[in-house]
């Protein structure tokens, strides 16, 4: 307790003032940093910056649009070349631990088709990560894929609506094509024609863009 007697000292004032001083400053930065929200996104090499200069990628550009934007919102990119749904489910749980995230955006099957992976357990894989984020309390973002058709009519057509279906019964928000608007223009690819080049990511965020916008404004 400190009493003021009348007689200033200022060193005397410093030295029983400095606990509280440290004190008042902790206590503004944990609330600073608690005010924070934090995006996670878990994906693969399309979210990694793959062959492209780190910085251009669409989850550094969300970063600049969330700034501009003026809010206050933490992105954190877990992406990982070569992810695969399973990968992807065997790191979550640790990730939301660390980041505590309040939305979780979901980016991954690519990897799954082109190792012919059966649709069963992707369709899994993505159900269970999106109940370990909601009993993590994080909402979950789902950015659907397509895959070309020289992967057979059936599984094409079945992995493109695996996304949907499962969005439906979990009442999970959706980004039906991810790459809506970038897939049919080789130009905007490398040349291995998977990975977009940096000209395609703004075009890839403003897909991202409207359903997490909604998100962002039911957080609380």
């Amino acid at each position: 307790m400190f009493i003021f007697d009348g007689n200033i000292n200022l060193k005397n004032l410093y030295r029983y003032c400095r606990p509280m001083i440290v004190l008042a400053v902790c206590c503004f930065v944990t609330a600073a940093h608690s005010a924070s929200k934090t995006v996670l996104v878990l994906g693969d090499s399309l979210s990694a910056e793959y062959g492209i200069a780190r910085g251009s990628g669409w989850v550094a550009l969300l970063e600049q649009r969330l700034q501009h934007e003026k809010l206050d919102i933490v992105v954190v990119n877990a992406s990982i070349s070569g992810e695969t749904s399973s990968g992807g489910k065997t790191r979550l749980k640790a990730l939301l631990q660390k980041h505590q995230p309040h939305i979780l955006i979901i980016e991954l099957g690519a990897n799954d088709a082109l190792r012919g992976l059966a649709l069963k357990a992707s369709e899994e894989n993505f159900r269970d990560m999106i109940s370990m984020a909601n009993a993590d309390k994080s909402k979950v973002l789902l950015l659907g894929m397509q895959i070309p058709p020289n992967y057979g009519r059936d599984y094409t057509a079945r992995f493109a609506s695996m996304y949907g279906q499962i969005a439906k019964d979990t009442q999970t928000a959706l980004v039906p094509f991810f790459l809506a608007g970038v897939a049919e223009k080789q130009e905007l690819f490398q040349a291995d024609r998977l990975h977009p080049l940096a000209s395609a990511h703004p075009v890839i965020l403003d897909n991202v863009w409207p359903q997490l916008q909604i998100l962002i404004k039911k957080l609380k």
